[in-house]
């Protein structure tokens, strides 16, 4: 077993308001940067860092990101839900540890959406609506994960069909290689569904 223990931390950003969600902090007890190149194949991290060595993770807009001493989750619902993220996340590191001989190593990042080409679909108006000061920089937040479509109220429908498409294509790139990776294996544990139904992540 790689990892054995951590210990947790909720921090909120000193600008967001007490009804944000804090971010968790899993302090890691033990060193696992040697399984993080691994982790990148098998989960299908969207950026790679080869030094200091991190991944991090877009899972249906939640943002994870895997560090050799500590697991940071973006604004998790509450306490419970987020350390069931990291007991999933500590299951999947041990396992992919143990299976480390089966599995090839990415040192790369996926392909990642380009911030122009969501610029493009956008309605370019600048009106503020969606809460950030241009068109520009909302884009920028789709492109990283933190935003969708449904976070531009100016959107009509079939630009935010054509957006959303784009966009899925990425991420189904990414499913695909988890999958692969994953073939044949289950954890004891399901993904906490947790990760999977909010589409948004809270920016400062």
């Amino acid at each position: 077993m790689l990892l054995n223990s951590y210990t947790k931390e909720f921090v909120r950003l000193a600008c967001g308001s007490a009804a944000q969600p804090a971010d968790l902090i899993a302090h890691l007890n033990q060193d696992i940067s040697e399984v993080i190149p691994y982790l990148n194949a098998v989960l299908g991290g969207f950026q790679y860092t080869k030094e200091p060595r991190s991944v991090s993770l877009k899972l249906h807009g939640k943002l994870v990101v895997i560090h050799p001493r500590k697991i940071c989750v973006n604004a998790p619902s509450d306490e419970s839900d987020g350390e069931k993220i990291i007991d999933w996340l500590q299951e999947k590191i041990n396992d992919t540890w143990e299976r480390r001989g089966e599995i090839e190593p990415c040192f790369e990042s996926a392909p990642k959406p380009k911030m122009l080409e969501i610029l493009r679909l956008l309605p370019k108006t600048n009106c503020g609506e969606c809460g950030q000061p241009t068109c520009m920089v909302f884009a920028s937040h789709v492109a990283e994960g933190g935003k969708d479509p449904d976070d531009c109220p100016s959107l009509d429908a079939e630009r935010k069909t054509q957006l959303a498409g784009y966009l899925g294509q990425f991420e189904s790139d990414q499913a695909n290689s988890s999958q692969s990776a994953n073939k044949g294996r289950s954890l004891s544990k399901p993904l906490p569904e947790v990760l999977w139904p909010s589409q948004k992540q809270n920016q400062c």
